[in-house]
């Protein structure tokens, strides 16, 4: 006992603050790599949680499902026991009640690189029961009610069952979510200027949007034909609404609006979401009247976007997942970052119980951590106002993936986001890119902006799949490759998003000759057409 009667909970090598996603899979990561390490999770709620209601964040792409798949060794659970996804698909809907008269952007064929579909609730249960199995102390229903942080020696002051004890570590790790302990205990909170609402719930059942159209020819688009498999977007100007199906029967729900555009009072309650969505989205609102979409939960939340000041220190502590930065759900990057997070997190560990110095490579992960969040950043960030437009999102798309599988997937894939060499020598590259890519989107804006024409109607299937060079992108991300194949990979991704870059300058200028470049480079000789070709535009079926 301590001196004043708190009891003392004894010392571990590192304290994992908040026991969900994030802090689960830090948990298992340490005990995986690190022999002998110590870890306790504080979790405040009660395991076993519920399954489908219980949070959002379900859909993973490449980085975030490699890292649960690969890297901590879950394939089995996750293709025995959640959904394999098939791709991002947006439809073009504002307004219209037959979604065979929207255009529709989507993979006709699953990708090569599995993704899932994550019911939280049931998620979190195996992640709390493999830490356990692995050695790690996962102590739910305890709430954190201190902490005192020293470099030498940080002190944690837990409650359970109403008893009070003081737990030190070596390490802390704030994975709280948005209640960011170390956060505001730090001052760490920052804006990032990205002014988003949403409002999110689940149902009963699978809401199928094949269920919704009897055209065969439509039907016939996707090979399996299971759009609900897919993360759905239902877009519009300044705002999308999302479908997400989950393995426990659910379905799960959302509508994410730039504030200005949508104000949240418009969506805060599930009566105003569903006549929201009657007016926005009526084939949406309608599927849900049907008596088997039993409503689970409803939540909203303003402003939701933020950023960090700092989340890895050499005093020995660090914050992962929605503890740090959270930027927008539109493409499901909440994942990526817990792995990217957990990865450097892992690293600076692994160092310090090694002996080797870490303090200069905690700075060195931290400034990656902000450039690649900030380069993500810019492709949510005034661009709401573009999510209706039938010319322009398309072509984004295909720039923000390329973007995407280019540079920080193959970096995640080769394992190289902890090679600081490699990182030395593409820093040119990388730096190009992300001055390449805030050029681009630029140029996606003011494009959208001169826009007049509002969502077209003409049942267009713009099959992503059908884009050769798109495709092996994501193919190639299994790839295995020694330091000097990788680099040179690397460079040629960097050559296509320059050629990609220019070709959609084109296209942008033959909408709008007086277009300004936004520094974007003009096509070489010969250049132009190479990668979003007409065919692309054709309907798949």
């Amino acid at each position: 006992m301590s001196v004043d009667g708190t009891r003392d909970a004894g010392h571990v090598d590192v304290a994992i603050l908040g026991g969900g996603l994030a802090g689960l899979t830090l948990a298992i990561q340490l005990r995986q790599r690190i022999p002998g390490i110590s870890v306790t999770v504080i979790e405040r709620r009660t395991h076993p949680v519920r399954e489908a209601a219980f949070k959002v964040g379900e859909s993973t792409v490449e980085i975030g499902a490699h890292y649960f798949s690969n890297v901590l060794g879950l394939r089995e659970h996750l293709d025995a026991e959640q959904i394999r996804k098939f791709g991002f698909r947006f439809f073009f809907s504002e307004g219209c009640d037959d979604i065979a008269r929207c255009t529709e952007l989507g993979f006709s064929q699953p990708l090569p690189t599995a993704s899932w579909q994550l019911d939280r609730g049931r998620f979190e249960n195996f992640l709390g029961m493999h830490a356990r199995a692995l050695g790690a102390d996962f102590r739910d229903g305890t709430r954190v009610r201190a902490i005192e942080l020293d470099a030498a020696g940080h002190c944690i002051g837990i409650e359970r069952d109403g008893e009070h004890a003081l737990l030190h570590a070596r390490w802390v790790v704030d994975a709280s979510g948005r209640a960011g302990l170390l956060k505001r205990k730090l001052g760490l909170a920052e804006s990032n200027g990205h002014d988003i609402n949403a409002a999110w719930w689940r149902v009963d059942g699978v809401v199928d949007p094949n269920d919704w159209c009897d055209d065969p020819q439509w039907l016939g688009r996707c090979t399996p034909p299971d759009r609900w498999r897919s993360t759905n977007h239902m877009c519009g100007p300044g705002y999308w609404v999302w479908l997400i199906p989950l393995a426990s029967g659910a379905h799960s729900l959302g509508i994410v609006c730039d504030a200005a555009m949508h104000p949240l009072d418009a969506i805060n309650s599930h009566d105003k979401a569903m006549a929201w969505l009657a007016e926005h989205q009526p084939r949406v609102a309608r599927a849900l009247q049907a008596p088997q979409h039993t409503l689970q939960d409803f939540m909203f939340l303003r402003d939701f976007s933020y950023g960090c000041k700092q989340v890895f220190s050499a005093d020995r502590w660090a914050l992962t997942g929605e503890a740090g930065v959270f930027l927008d759900p539109f493409y499901s990057p909440g994942s990526d970052f817990i792995a990217i997070g957990n990865g450097y997190i892992c690293e600076l560990i692994e160092r310090d119980f090694a002996g080797r110095p870490f303090a200069s490579h905690a700075l060195i992960y931290e400034q990656l951590f902000r450039s690649f969040c900030q380069n993500m950043l810019a492709l949510y960030q005034g661009q709401y106002a573009l999510f209706g437009d039938t010319q322009v999102m398309p072509v984004k798309v295909i720039w923000d993936y390329t973007l995407y599988w280019s540079l920080l997937a193959p970096l995640y894939f080769a394992g190289r986001l902890v090679d600081v060499g490699m990182l030395g020598r593409l820093q040119s590259q990388l730096a190009r890119a992300g001055a390449l890519n805030l050029s681009m989107q630029a140029l996606l804006r003011d494009w959208g902006a001169r826009n007049a024409a509002g969502p077209d109607m003409d049942a267009r299937m713009l099959d992503q799949y059908a884009i050769g060079w798109f495709r092996e992108l994501n193919r190639a991300l299994s790839d295995t490759l020694d330091d000097d194949a990788f680099f040179a990979r690397m460079v040629s991704n960097g050559e296509r998003m320059h050629w990609l870059a220019a070709e959609i300058l084109v296209r942008a200028r033959r909408a709008h000759p007086g277009i300004d470049d936004h520094g974007l480079p003009p096509p070489a000789d010969g250049e132009g057409e190479r990668s979003l070709d007409a065919a692309w535009y054709a309907d798949a079926a």
